[in-house]
């Protein structure tokens, strides 16, 4: 009874936690393109349309994502509402839930304090923070292939309860396909290969197992593929298949990249945990059974995941965003050794750490002074790209007061790093709260003003025109941000893909267009009829009359 109060006690500490971070000032910025747009597109759609098999976009079927995640959506936006909250609201229940999950896994490998530091680590570096923050799919992915591997790390080591660990571990990555597709399978597997070559093929694993194993997944994972055939959407199904073919073999809409593009997404965009993870990193464990085969299946899904999506010719920057688990793992064994007096944090590594500390608090600490240099960064910007230096031209503001979130972080990473200096143990967690704080501030204030300079225009126009039984769409750019804030219904869905029906054809219904400054006067010249209403911060807005 008191062991359950006491996990009660931990687990209510968790949440509030994960709320004090994640939850306050959740829908104060619009969704944003390409992808918050597009899921939350997804789940308005299957509200309006009552069809909730079937993921769409623009009211015709969308092969790029299974649903699990849009059903998440739909029932958050049936409790707050359609709107920016309610699409990101369940990423932050993936972060509460993420956290417990760290902290229970380090409370099973080491001790609480060790489970605490991981939590912090987590919590305490940039991408990580941020993506609970969203409303892309991700987070619960990366969640769910996460709690298969614990699980099967368990059902290795098991003494009793082996099944039940399987069936978790099976469990978990059917949901983790039904989220986001069979690069969850894609990824165990591999890692689950050049674990066998680590372990010279003597494993726990009867052919009973693996049967268990593959037909859960099947069940879980492949149900909504199953579903889509028998209602007769092969075309659905080939497409999907398609699209992931495409993701590996082409740069898929643009996103290309380096092969060591996603090397530097994680030392840059995981930091600190990215710099402080590098002393265990290295290390060849041979401790306790659990343990050991917990660092060796950590330091192969690093590297699975990283190679893989080096590999892919595909580069998006979550697409490596299951390191973040592994990367804050080691961090935690650098807390556990460095405050158990095993290790001495490198002047080197704390050089590093220091001069990237300053740089990204510098970063926030210069934006008040944008406005006493906005037009000649116009000017420059203007020579070559006019539509981003109309974007600059937003009346977005800048006070002072967020320099200090700049120069608080800096002088919080210096502190830190002298304690750590001088061997105190709360060196490393100051640099992990303050790096919390300093990332929590700078989304609160500074991510309204990018998108200020952004999206903003469009959006404000699409949502002025929602109201309306019109066609709205964008021209020469992609977006969904037309179809979730111009709240475009079933009846114009169709014939707003057709771009050049509703420049050109007969029409019944007034026709709202949206296209960027640089395409004005091919756009005018090409078609006469169209009529245009205002342009701000590097949009023009223009409609047909019908």
């Amino acid at each position: 009874m008191k062991q359950n109060s006491s996990q009660l006690v931990v687990f209510g500490f968790v949440v509030l936690y994960g709320l004090l971070f994640f939850l306050p000032f959740l829908g104060q910025v619009h969704l944003f393109d390409w992808d918050e747009i597009n899921f939350a597109e997804s789940a308005r759609e299957m509200i309006a349309s009552g069809d909730y098999l079937t993921v769409q976009i623009n009211f015709q079927p969308f092969w790029e994502k299974p649903p699990l995640f849009i059903w998440l959506q739909v029932l958050s936006m049936k409790i707050f509402g359609i709107n920016e909250f309610a699409a990101r609201f369940p990423n932050v229940i993936c972060g509460i839930l993420s956290l417990w999950v760290l902290f229970n896994t380090g409370r099973k490998l080491y001790d609480s304090k060790f489970g605490f530091y991981w939590m912090l680590a987590y919590v305490g570096s940039f991408l990580p923070f941020f993506y609970f923050k969203s409303g892309i799919i991700d987070p619960w992915f990366n969640l769910f292939i996460f709690l298969g591997i614990i699980h099967f790390v368990y059902y290795q080591k098991a003494e009793d309860k082996a099944d039940y660990h399987l069936i978790i571990s099976a469990l978990s990555i059917g949901m983790a396909i039904l989220t986001k597709g069979p690069a969850a399978i894609l990824i165990f597997l591999i890692s689950f290969g050049v674990y066998l070559v680590f372990r010279r093929f003597k494993i726990r694993a009867s052919f009973r197992d693996v049967m268990v194993f593959f037909l859960v997944v099947f069940f879980i994972g492949g149900s909504w593929y199953l579903l889509q055939i028998i209602k007769g959407n092969y075309q659905l199904i080939r497409e999907f298949i398609l699209y992931q073919i495409r993701l590996l073999t082409t740069e898929d809409a643009g996103h290309g990249g380096f092969f060591l593009y996603h090397f530097f997404v994680l030392l840059v965009g995981v930091f600190p945990a990215s710099f402080m993870a590098l002393l265990s990193f290295k290390d060849h464990f041979d401790g306790p059974g659990l343990r050991k085969e917990f660092f060796l299946f950590m330091m192969i899904l690093f590297w699975v995941v990283l190679i893989l999506f080096s590999i892919v010719n595909t580069k998006i920057v979550h697409y490596s965003s299951l390191c973040y688990f592994p990367i804050t793992y080691f961090t935690a064994l650098t807390f556990r050794k460095y405050e158990n007096s095993e290790i001495r944090i490198p002047l080197l590594l704390k050089y590093f750490t220091g001069i990237a500390g300053v740089f990204f608090g510098l970063l926030v600490a210069i934006l008040p002074f944008i406005d006493l240099y906005i037009d000649k960064i116009i000017e420059i910007i203007g020579r070559n790209d006019p539509f981003a230096a109309a974007n600059l031209q937003a009346d977005v503001s800048w006070p002072w007061f967020i320099s200090l979130v700049g120069i608080g972080f800096i002088i919080a990473v210096i502190t830190s790093l002298r304690l750590i200096n001088r061997n105190r143990n709360w060196g490393m967690r100051i640099l992990f709260i303050s790096c919390s704080v300093f990332i929590y501030l700078t989304i609160t204030l500074v991510t309204p003003r990018i998108e200020g300079y952004t999206q903003r225009a469009a959006v404000e126009f699409f949502k002025s025109v929602s109201s309306e039984k019109a066609y709205i769409t964008t021209l020469g750019y992609k977006s969904y941000a037309h179809l979730y804030y111009g709240k475009v219904d079933p009846e114009c869905g169709l014939m707003t893909a057709d771009s050049h029906f509703l420049l050109e054809g007969d029409i019944d219904l007034d026709a709202y267009f949206v296209f960027k400054i640089n395409r004005k006067e091919n756009y005018l010249k090409e078609y006469p009829l169209l009529e245009i209403l205002y342009e701000k911060n590097g949009f023009v807005f223009a409609r047909r009359r019908k």
